[in-house]
Parts: structure tokens; sequence; C-alpha cells
């Protein structure tokens, strides 16, 4: 009777203890991505970007920073000061006049950031970052039911889930107070209404309204967090329109199979059927939805254009990505572009200060990846050849070839070089997690006798490459990888050890980017000064305001340093105009310093 009751109810406890494992890994990755991602969160400095979030979101603006007079360190820190009056209004006013992004991330910043105290009257830095970090923490939970969605299989979803638990690109992101991990999520999204309509093309079925529903709103909240998730539309429907190729040249061979059976009877209404697509010649149209979903996206696109060609600011916010290429620069998008794809699973220590810690971490990678890839290409080549996961190959390798080719067609034909910025390969980030743990749940499922690469068996090659995306995080977490792009905490080490007088620390100001760049410095003083309870003198900053002609910020130099007080050292900071006449009355730093990330500078001692 005990062993009749016993096979009764196998399967019962065989679905539970499934789910019980299934809840208890998942809470793993889940704690691993926590844990990290909030691990020293405010221990890096924040960098100009981060300052146009927190000013932006708190409904400020950076106009009210006084120009081409000295300032001094609480009025050039005043825009990051809560305002109890300030609402979203002035959060969207602010943003669509003086930068080039769209709300929704903002918004929600502003709602978020009242949650938390103030930290020297400044807004919380912790604040801001954590609630990129929780996106970033979500997305272990999205992309594994991303994975099982696509694939169907609890093993690719799990190892997906744990590659973005510590994949050191996603924690890079998840520790800046910006919106590309929200964006991420609406990546994963829309990712899986894609994958949803891919297999009702593949079925010949019709799309269920509450997706097409569904799919166009997630588009839009897309498209309302950053101007770039549109590259990861345009990836979409490169894949459906390759579904669609390939199911019309499927019809055409059917077709022309049935017309040489009849004989070729009736051949002219025979040629006009093959020249329809095969969307509406079918009953059931899978494709006229499509269509719908394609028109309510364009038109919440669209919603965004006039404010985005009202801004005066934008031009000149994305100068950094634009201009003529010579010589090297132009191979430099190709180095850079595999960077950030080499960083999305490993990332060493290369960025340390020691030369022999870069150089063995710089071979350690090189090394792995020689192993690796030939290991994870494998796996994409099996599951390509299984029917039932060869659509899904097809789409997730669509996004990603796609994404790449628009990269290099912005950068090499537009002049807009998007492989810059690492972070904007988040439009197709999540669909290279995806493959991955498609391809590792192959490398997991090779018999233990048969030796994947280098004598090292399956599912020893899954955990080595788990474990090298652990190290790489905890790179990431102690700033030796993915270093800020700005370090204002060395900047003001250095100036400690170097001034003994008065400091003007002056810089050229073309728009919010280089007041960004000084609050840094100045938030840096003002904790020091809070940390040593010191009143210890601050230095003066001097945004010299330039616009077509640099000559303007140096006549406002040259009447400050008129007007100062002597003695005192001036600190030319990423001052990009010539200098006035007065600074020759000043004496050039000869001593050799040490160079900072993000600050380009020269010193000089103006004496009586």
């Amino acid at each position: 009777m005990n062993f009749i009751l016993k096979t009764q109810n196998s399967k019962p406890c065989l679905r539970v203890n499934t789910r019980v494992k299934t809840l208890l890994l998942l809470t793993i990755w889940l704690v691993i991505g926590v844990g990290l991602r909030f691990t020293n969160l405010t221990a890096k400095p924040p960098w100009t970007d981060e300052f146009s979030t927190l000013v932006f979101s708190l409904g400020n603006s950076f106009l009210p920073v006084p120009l081409d007079q000295p300032i001094s360190v609480d009025v050039l820190l005043q825009p990051l000061q809560p305002l109890p009056t300030a609402g979203i209004q002035d959060v969207w006013q602010h943003l669509s006049t003086e930068s080039n992004h769209p709300p929704l991330y903002f918004i929600l910043t502003h709602w978020w950031m009242r949650l938390f105290p103030t930290d020297e009257g400044l807004v919380s830095l912790w604040g801001a970052r954590s609630l990129a970090a929780l996106f970033g923490a979500a997305s272990i939970l999205a992309v594994y039911a991303l994975s099982q969605l696509a694939f169907r299989s609890r093993l690719v979803s799990h190892l997906a889930a744990a590659i973005m638990a510590t994949s050191p690109y996603g924690i890079f992101l998840a520790q800046e107070a910006r919106h590309y991990t929200l964006a991420i999520l609406w990546v994963i999204a829309s990712v899986a209404c894609l994958v949803i309509a891919s297999r009702h093309i593949q079925n010949q079925t019709q799309i269920p309204i509450k997706i097409a529903l569904s799919w166009v709103g997630i588009n839009a909240l897309g498209i309302a967090t950053h101007y770039f998730f549109t590259l990861t539309l345009c990836c979409e429907a490169l894949v459906l329109l390759f579904l669609a190729w390939r199911q019309w040249t499927k019809k055409t061979r059917e077709r022309g199979k049935e017309g040489r059976r009849e004989g070729g009877k009736d051949i002219f209404s025979h040629s006009l059927t093959l020249s329809l697509p095969y969307s509406l010649t079918h009953p059931i149209n899978p494709w006229f939805r499509i269509y719908a979903v394609a028109v309510g996206t364009f038109i919440a696109g669209l919603v965004w254009v006039p404010v985005f060609l009202q801004n005066s600011y934008g031009g000149k916010l994305t100068e950094w990505i634009q201009g003529p290429r010579t010589g090297m620069a132009w191979i430099n998008p190709i180095f850079q572009a595999l960077a950030a794809w080499i960083t999305m699973i490993s990332l060493l220590p290369v960025e340390a200060s020691q030369l022999a810690v870069v150089i063995v971490s710089g071979l350690l990678m090189l090394i792995f990846f020689i192993w690796a890839v030939p290991i994870l290409l494998r796996g994409i080549k099996v599951h390509f050849k299984q029917p039932e996961n060869r659509l899904m190959v097809q789409v997730f390798t669509g996004l990603i070839t796609g994404a790449i080719a628009l990269f290099f067609l912005f950068t090499y034909f537009f002049g807009i070089d998007l492989t810059r910025g690492a972070r904007y390969n988040f439009v197709y980030f999540p669909a290279v997690i995806v493959l991955l743990g498609a391809s590792l749940a192959v490398c997991w499922r090779t018999p233990i006798l048969e030796k994947v690469r280098w004598g090292i068996n399956g599912k020893k090659a899954v955990i080595i490459i788990w474990l090298m995306t652990l190290m790489s995080a905890i790179t990431v977490v102690c700033n030796l990888g993915y270093q800020k792009y700005y370090r204002p905490d060395l900047f003001v080490q250095l100036v400690e050890q170097t001034s003994d007088v008065p400091v003007l620390i002056t810089t050229t100001q073309k728009t919010h980017v280089q007041i960004g760049e000084m609050m840094g410095i100045a938030r840096e003083y003002k904790i020091k000064n809070s940390i040593q309870n010191s009143k210890s003198t601050s230095p003066l900053f001097l945004l010299a305001h330039q616009d077509e002609d640099p000559k303007t910020s140096t006549f406002a130099l040259q009447s400050t340093l008129k007007t100062l007080p002597r003695p005192f050292d001036l600190w030319l900071v990423n001052f990009y105009a010539p200098q006035p006449e007065e600074v020759k009355n000043c004496v050039a730093e000869t001593q050799s310093l040490s160079a900072v990330n993000g600050y380009e500078y020269k010193l000089y001692h103006c004496g009586d």
C-alpha cells in the first residue's frame, strides 16, 4: 500500500521539489546580484552624467550657477540641494530645456530620492544610485523569465540569471545614478513580446490583443526612458523582416510545387497569388497586429521629436561622440566594441595602478577567451541544430548582429561613434545574456566523460566561466575595472598636496557637463571638510563661459585674475581657450605631477 501511495504521489512531489529548487536557486542568484550591486555603492565619486541625474531629478537647474565670476564651493553645489516646492513639472521643464533625455527615469528618481535624508544639505548619492541598483537586481529575475519564455528550459534560465547576477557590465551600469538599468528592463520586456510574436508567426496563429497592446506600451515606456531604446526596436524590426522573408520564400516554394503539379493551369491566377505577401492572402493573418504594434510604437516615438528638436543643448551634449576621423581613429571603434563585448562576462583588474597586476590580468583574460569562445560557439550551434530551439537562436542572434551592425553604421557612415560609450550596449545586452545561458546549458549537459576543451568537462567549464564573471564583478565593485571617467577625489588630493596658498580652479564652460566636472571637485571638498570637521579654506571656482568664440573664456579669466588678492594658485582644468596675458605674471609649475582621469590641468603660482 505504501508503495502504491508513493507511486501515485511521486509526480506532485517531484513538481513541488522542482519548484522549491527553482525558487532556492533563483533566490541565490538574486542575493548575489543584490549584494554585488550595493557593495561600495557610494565609494566611487559621482561623475558629470550622474550630476545631471541628481540636479534634474530634484527639479533643479544648472542655469542659476554664476558664470564668469569666482564662486565658492557652496554656491557651486546649490543645485544639489533639494527644494520642498519642486515637483515633477519642474523636473520636466528643466530636463526638456537643458538636456537631451526623456523624463521617465528622472521622474521616478525624483519620487525615490524623497525617501532619503540629505547628506550635509546635499541630495543623497546612495539614494539616487540605489534606484538604479534595484532595477539592475530586477533584471536578474526578468532575464530568467525571458530565457524560460524563449527556450522553455529551467537550466537555460538559471544559467542566464547567474550570469546576469555577476556580469561586470551589468554591475557597472547598476552602480551609476543613470537610466540604463531601467532601459534594460524595457528591452527585456519588449524582446519577450518579440519572442511571443515570433512563435505565432511560425505557427501561423494570431497574436493575442493583450500582447500587442502590452508591446506598444512597453515600447512607449522604453522610448520615454532612453532615446537609444529605438535601436532595440530597429533590431526587432530587422528580425521580423527576416522572419517575413523566410516565411514568404517558404510559401513561394510550396506554391511553386503546387503549380507544377497542376500542370500550369490558371497560370495568371497562380502568378498573382505568388506576387502577394503571404500575410495578406492567408485567412489567419499573424501580421496585421504586428503592423498595428509598429504603427503604435512609431506614434509613441513621434511624440518626442518636437521635444528633442527644440532643445538647443542637444548638439553640444553629444559633441564627444561626433567629429572627423583621421589615422588610427578609423580602427578605434573596433577595439572599443570588442572591449564592451568582452566585459559583459570578463573584466579582471586591467585598470589597477600596479603594472604587474595589469599585465597578469590581461594575459589571464586572453587565455580565458581563447579557451571559452569555442565552447560558447559550440553551444549556440547545438541549439541551432535542434528544431525546437532554432527559431529562438535566430531571433536572439538577429538582435545582436543587427545591433552591432547599426552601431558600426552610425559610427562609420554618420560620424556618430556609438562604440565610445560602452553603456549604449544596453540595447542588446539582455540578448547576449540569454544566448550565453543557452550555450552554457549545452555545456552543462555534456556527459562527464566527454572533455569539452583542454581536458575540462562540461560542468566544470560552466563553473569556471561563472567564477570568472564573479571575479570580474568584484573587480568592478572595487573600482579596478570600469573606473569612473572622472576622479575628483584624486584631483583634490593632488591640489592639497601641491598648493599651500588659496586656490582658483578655472574651466571653460559650454554646457552643464563642465559644471558637473567642477561639482565633483567641490563635493569632494565639502565631504572632506565635513569628515574632518574642518573649516579649512576651500577653493574658488571660475566657470568661464565659452560660446562660439573661445576668447570669451579668455576675457573672463583675465578680468578675474586682475581682481583676486595674491598670492594664490591658478589651476586651469579642462581649459580649452587661449591663455590671457595676466597668466604671464604667474609662474608655471615645473614639477611633473600625476595625471588624473577626467581632469587635464596646468598649475600656475601667482605671487605678490
